[in-house]
C-alpha cells in the first residue's frame, strides 16, 4: 500500500464499514447516508487514477480519495430527485451522475496540484488554448488520448459504471490510431514504439505488461517492470518532442 498512513487507512475502512447504511430504495436514504454509500466508488475511481500518468508524482491515493469524497459532497447536495425517479433505472442515471462528478473533482485536484508552482484553472483553460505556444498542450493530448484508452479498457469496479449518453460528435477511432502510430514511428525507437503499440492495442488487442515483455524478449523477474518503464519514457520523449500544432487540433 504505496504512499498509505496504513494505520490511518484501516481506521478509515473500520469506520467505514460500521456507518454504512442499510439497503433501501434510494429515494429513503438521508443525505448523509447517500454519502456514504457511495464511498466505497469514490475510492475504486481514486485507484484508477493512482496508477495513470495523469497521476504518477502529484497526488497520493490518500490524496485522491479526499478529493473525490469532496466531489461526492457536492455531487450529493446537486441530485434532483424529480429527474431521478422520472429515469427507467435510477441506479444506472444516479452511479453516472456521481461518477462523472467525483472523476471531474479528481481531475481538477490533479491539474491544480501538478509540478510544484500551482496554476489556477482558468490559466489551464488558456494553456490549452493557445493554439501550440505551450509544451503544456502536448501533455495535455497524450494524458487525455492515453489515460482515457486505459479508463476504457480497465472498467472493474466492484460496482457497475454507467455513462451518461455523450451527444458531442465522436472522434474515428482508426484515424486516430492510424495517427498515432505515425507520430510514434517518427519520435520513438523500435522498442518504445511497440510498447505503446501493443500496450494501447493501436492496431492489435490490447496487451498485459507481462505478454508485452515475453513478446519483445524483454527477459528478468521483474520484466513487466521495465516494460511499464519503457511505457513511461516513450510517452515522456512524445511530450518532448511532438511539436504542439501537430495536436491542437485534437484539443
Amino acid at each position: 500500500m504505496k504512499k498509505y498512513n496504513v494505520q490511518n487507512y484501516i481506521r478509515y475502512k473500520e469506520d467505514l464499514k460500521m456507518s454504512m447504511p442499510p439497503e433501501k430504495f434510494y429515494d429513503y436514504y438521508t443525505r448523509d447516508e447517500m454519502i456514504v454509500k457511495f464511498m466505497p466508488l469514490v475510492e475504486n475511481l481514486a485507484r484508477k487514477f493512482s496508477t495513470t500518468q495523469q497521476a504518477s508524482g502529484v497526488l497520493s491515493i490518500n490524496d485522491l480519495i479526499q478529493e473525490g469524497n469532496k466531489g461526492l459532497v457536492l455531487a450529493v447536495d446537486k441530485l434532483d430527485w424529480e429527474k431521478l425517479n422520472e429515469s427507467e433505472d435510477i441506479e444506472k442515471t444516479l452511479l453516472s451522475f456521481l461518477s462523472k462528478r467525483i472523476k471531474g473533482a479528481i481531475r481538477r485536484a490533479i491539474d491544480i496540484n501538478r509540478g510544484d508552482m500551482r496554476i489556477p484553472e482558468y490559466k489551464i483553460n488558456e494553456i490549452r488554448k493557445n493554439f501550440g505556444k505551450d509544451k503544456q498542450v502536448v501533455q495535455v493530448f497524450f494524458n487525455q488520448i492515453f489515460c482515457s484508452i486505459d479508463e476504457n479498457f480497465n472498467n472493474d469496479l466492484d460496482e457497475p459504471l454507467f455513462e451518461v449518453e455523450d451527444k458531442s460528435e465522436p472522434y474515428n477511432i482508426a484515424l486516430m490510431n492510424a495517427y498515432l502510430l505515425g507520430i510514434m514511428k517518427k519520435h520513438l525507437n523500435e522498442k518504445q514504439y511497440d510498447v505503446l503499440r501493443l500496450s494501447y492495442g493501436l492496431d492489435c488487442e490490447k496487451h498485459s505488461a507481462k505478454d508485452i515483455a515475453a513478446k519483445l524478449d524483454i527477459n528478468g523477474v521483474s520484466n513487466y517492470v521495465r516494460v511499464s518503464e519503457i511505457k513511461k519514457s516513450a510517452i515522456e520523449t512524445l511530450i518532448d518532442n511532438v511539436p504542439a500544432e501537430n495536436v491542437i487540433d485534437y484539443l
